[in-house]
């Protein structure tokens, strides 16, 4: 693997050439520290002195030439206006093609100064990096605390490009223009929903977003499944076939999560009754909603390395094991064995298919609509979590079919049993088994021209720079030119996935478990505790519980769409920390009497704020992970997943253990290594605060 400033210099625009970052002088220059240091030559001060006023430099040369450039684009725009003002009094067909073809070139030229612009941003990623690596200071906390927040921060004009947005908003409009001189005189921002179909603006677009990561609400909402994509370009991004993206087979996939949503949470509000009418503590409500989460451990792992050769086995295997499990679970009632029914929740655990489906999207979901996929993933989620229990709630009735008994502890498991049959049979007519796709090489060939350049940055290929960018944390030494053929392979045990984590993603890792731990927790208690306090009945219990989940795509809503757009993710990652902390905190009973108000508004401000977070962790954590878990088995989807898993077996557990010592003092006992859990998450954010920029 060639090192990235061979690469950079290799994919430099030529007549640009003395414009981009220095890298190589840079690097040689850490080189020259560490030397100097560890001879004693020089200390660390001068050193962190004289590097700051090198990287200004090399700052405000990529600067100035970005802004120069943007002024000749501006100027070559305004006279392509004059051009199409003079067309509005005498209409030529052969003229408006020629003027729209010139706003190509425009865009062309746009399109070689948003790459220019990103192989810079990547260069002084890297740099930092490597002075914090081989000095063993952190010196880009420093660096970036002090440029990107000061007023005249030139940092903030490599990172954020801002004006080029200006230039992207003109190009695009006068292309709509003309585009609608053919039939509809409608600018673009009349219809903002209608997408311009000119592949200059796509690829523009493309490579806007990936400079800018915006985020509306699609988008935001996308960030939540944790769809990790390849890093590196492959044939499955280009335009899609029908061999491999089937509309259909999406919507089953999306139909499985749903279902197992449901199945997740419609036992909720009855288990505590269940394992009562069983003989046992209700506290043991813990271990029967979390011997699900038990055996999801396990089959998230085995599913999703099936999944390398098949969708359709997984899947079928699924849909066969849950509808055994439920039916299992229904029957421990009139069989009266707790151990039938915990069995029954570890066969729903083990036919665990959300790796799968997670996976389904990010193999044959094309590019184009795998933000929606992704969303849909999330959406559907967010409605079964809302449905599971709002259904227990519908489920209050008692009748007895040759000595089975249906009632309001069984019924959940009927009913389930009888849904998966369905979709495993819809499943089997409707279903088809995506081609696979032989292997590629995965370093791509290095453009030897700007025609190449601007290719590469296009639509079909958007994740390019990304992957340039994570490379060279797996590359070994400096000085080499090739690593070995092991760095670029995906990891190949948990183990192996493990030791690619770096200090980042551990904490982002520990945030997505602390947030699972609460949001468990809440739900998985509520029953046993609003019994005992309030006296709360299965219909009332259903009620709040799907109430809570109604609230994930309105809040959703409202932070992709709006608040996502003002604030940086780090930014919206420490403030829904400390809201969960405050949500958490407010729900201990050191008020007596403990009130329902107090409960309601604690547990929704912790599940809202909860939900917010989970979205933006994610996002940061798709950032922040290596390019070699983004395929294979062990990838960034299924260590997310185990870890999200964990935390609700031990949630779970903590119930179980809790009720020993009494229903009085469960709810004090379980929220209190929460609230530490939380703690420690938002201290570790703020020691990897910077890392995240």
């Amino acid at each position: 693997m060639v090192e990235f400033g061979k690469r950079l210099k290799e994919r430099q625009i030529q007549e640009w050439q003395r414009f981009y970052i220095n890298y190589k002088l840079m690097k040689k220059k850490v080189k020259q520290y560490t030397t100097q240091i560890e001879s004693g030559a020089l200390d660390h001060r001068n050193a962190l002195k004289d590097f700051s006023r090198m990287l200004d430099t090399q700052i405000e040369k990529i600067v100035l030439f970005m802004l120069e450039q943007q002024g000749i684009l501006a100027s070559r725009i305004s006279q392509l206006n004059k051009e199409q003002d003079s067309l509005q009094e005498e209409p030529d067909i052969s003229k408006i093609s020629d003027l729209r073809e010139a706003y190509r070139e425009v865009g062309r030229d746009l399109l070689k100064l948003l790459f220019f612009v990103e192989m810079n941003a990547i260069g002084l990623r890297k740099i930092l990096k490597k002075f914090d690596k081989r000095l063993r200071y952190k010196f880009t906390d420093y660096y970036v605390k002090t440029r990107a927040n000061h007023p005249y921060s030139q940092l903030q004009q490599v990172f954020k490009h801002v004006g080029l947005g200006a230039v992207v908003g003109a190009i695009s409009r006068n292309l709509g223009d003309l585009q609608d001189r053919q039939g509809s005189y409608l600018s673009i921002y009349d219809q903002p929903a209608l997408p311009l179909q000119d592949p200059v603006v796509d690829a523009i677009k493309a490579a806007s977003d990936r400079l800018t990561h915006s985020t509306h609400f699609l988008n935001f909402l996308a960030q939540h499944a944790f769809i990790m994509h390849e890093e590196l370009p492959s044939a499955a991004e280009e335009p899609p076939s029908e061999e491999r993206y089937h509309f259909m087979s999406l919507l089953l996939n999306l139909a499985s999560t749903f279902l197992y949503m449901i199945n997740t949470y419609i036992i909720v509000p009855t288990a505590d009754d269940y394992s009562m009418s069983l003989g046992a503590a209700p506290t043991v409500c813990g271990v029967i909603i979390g011997a699900m989460a038990i055996a999801q451990i396990f089959s998230s792992v085995y599913l999703s390395a099936w999944s390398n050769k098949s969708y359709f086995g997984p899947l079928v295997f699924s849909s066969l094991v849950l509808c055994a499990g439920n039916v299992m679970y229904a029957m421990a009632y009139d069989v009266n064995s707790i151990a039938v029914l915990l069995i029954g929740r570890l066969l729903c655990g083990l036919g665990s298919a959300r790796a799968v489906n997670r996976r389904y999207i990010s193999d044959c979901v094309p590019l184009k609509y795998r933000m929606q996929a992704s969303a849909g993933f999330v959406s559907a989620s967010a409605l079964g979590m809302a449905c599971g229990p709002a259904l227990a709630g519908l489920l209050q009735i008692k009748f007895k079919i040759y000595k089975i008994t249906f009632n309001q502890e069984t019924l959940p498991g009927w009913v389930m049993a009888v849904l998966w049959l369905l979709y495993l049979v819809l499943l089997w007519i409707t279903f088809r088994e995506p081609a696979r796709d032989t292997e590629v090489d995965p370093i791509p060939q290095e453009p030897n021209t700007e025609e190449q350049v601007s290719l590469e940055i296009g639509p079909a290929q958007p994740l390019l720079l990304k992957s340039i960018e994570n490379e060279e944390d797996e590359e070994g030494d400096e000085e080499s030119e090739e690593a070995s053929e092991e760095s670029r392979r995906p990891a190949n045990s948990l183990a192996s996935a493990y030791r690619l984590l770096t200090p980042s993603v551990k904490v982002q890792l520990l945030i997505y478990f602390m947030l699972k731990y609460a949001m468990e927790i809440l739900l998985s208690e509520s029953s046993v505790v609003t019994t005992y306090y309030f006296g709360w009945t299965t219909s009332t219990v259903s009620i709040f519980l799907a109430c809570l989940g109604l609230t994930v795509l309105p809040v959703n809503i409202v932070v992709g769409s709006y608040i996502s757009n003002m604030f940086e993710d780090r930014q919206i990652l420490m403030a829904s920390e400390i809201v969960v902390f405050l949500g958490i905190l407010f729900s201990f009973n050191f008020i007596v009497p403990y009130s329902v108000p107090q409960y309601v508004v604690a547990g929704l401000v912790m599940f809202v704020s909860a939900e917010v977070l989970e979205g933006v962790n994610l996002s940061l954590l798709s950032r922040v992970m290596s390019s070699r878990l983004s395929r294979g088995t062990y990838n960034g989807g299924l260590l997310s997943t185990e870890a999200g898993t964990l935390a609700r077996v031990v949630a779970d557990a903590t119930i179980t253990l809790a009720g020993f010592i009494g229903e009085s003092k469960l709810l004090n006992i379980t929220l209190l290594p929460s609230l530490v859990i939380c703690i420690a998450s938002i201290v570790a954010t703020c020691c990897t605060y910077n890392s995240l920029y």
